[in-house]
């Protein structure tokens, strides 16, 4: 039996965009984005997670890269949409990492040596969790990650986080270039050439383009797969 189809559904407000910032670093807010029939609601399709665990890694990702007076944070960045593409993938079912017993712990420096594959990891860590984390305040998020820091879900689930924020849009993450905005990352960029005359001397703080933009045309990440 096919899989129902799963869907996020999401403030529009809340999701990506209407986020500038200056020179100087500070934040200007422009208008929220909204589908084309104009509801305050987007619905995104899901690949990997159910509705219940989007909300949950959705809530602890926003923990983890909280949005503050310093500017956005995972949920405008769309940072559990990036972490459903990629377990969905090849990437999630560990298609590039040997995963055949005898399992042992090995040295910090080889990395992760046991049989959960990434899906398996967040599964169980979004279980670990409980489903009512999302409805939880504040403080009592804080508290049940801070038990689980340890475990091969939280390292996860801390460095998709920051991946989501930075990657390129392409992946699911980053939407409108948020996080690239608040570090001031112009993006792929191919030359600087035609700017060296314009802006010599004076401060330059291009406006961040990904790849596709930077092309002209649609782009795909690659997954390893034919």
């Amino acid at each position: 039996m096919p899989r129902r189809r799963q869907f996020l559904c999401v403030v529009a407000s809340n999701v990506g965009g209407g986020l500038i910032f200056t020179l100087g670093g500070r934040a200007v807010h422009l208008a929220a984005q909204t589908n084309q029939s104009g509801n305050n609601l987007l619905r995104i399709r899901l690949r990997f997670f159910n509705q219940r665990q989007a909300s949950v890694v959705a809530a602890a990702a926003a923990r983890i890269f909280p949005s503050d007076a310093a500017g956005p944070g995972a949920t405008e960045a769309n940072v559990v949409i990036y972490i459903d593409r990629q377990l969905a993938g090849a990437y999630g079912r560990d298609r590039f990492r040997y995963t055949h017993p005898p399992f042992q712990t090995g040295l910090p420096e080889q990395g992760y040596q046991g049989k959960d594959t990434p899906r398996k990891s967040y599964i169980d860590g979004i279980r670990s969790l409980g489903e009512d984390f999302a409805a939880l305040p504040p403080d009592a998020q804080d508290a049940k990650l801070k038990q689980i820091e340890r475990t091969r879900f939280f390292q996860l689930l801390r460095r998709h986080v920051i991946e989501g924020m930075f990657c390129d849009p392409m992946h699911g993450g980053n939407a409108d270039l948020i996080g690239w905005q608040l570090v001031g990352f112009p993006g792929p960029y191919m030359s600087w050439a035609n700017d060296f005359d314009k802006h010599d001397g004076a401060p330059f703080r291009p406006q961040p383009m990904s790849l596709a933009q930077i092309v002209g045309h649609p782009v795909t990440p690659w997954d390893g797969e034919s």
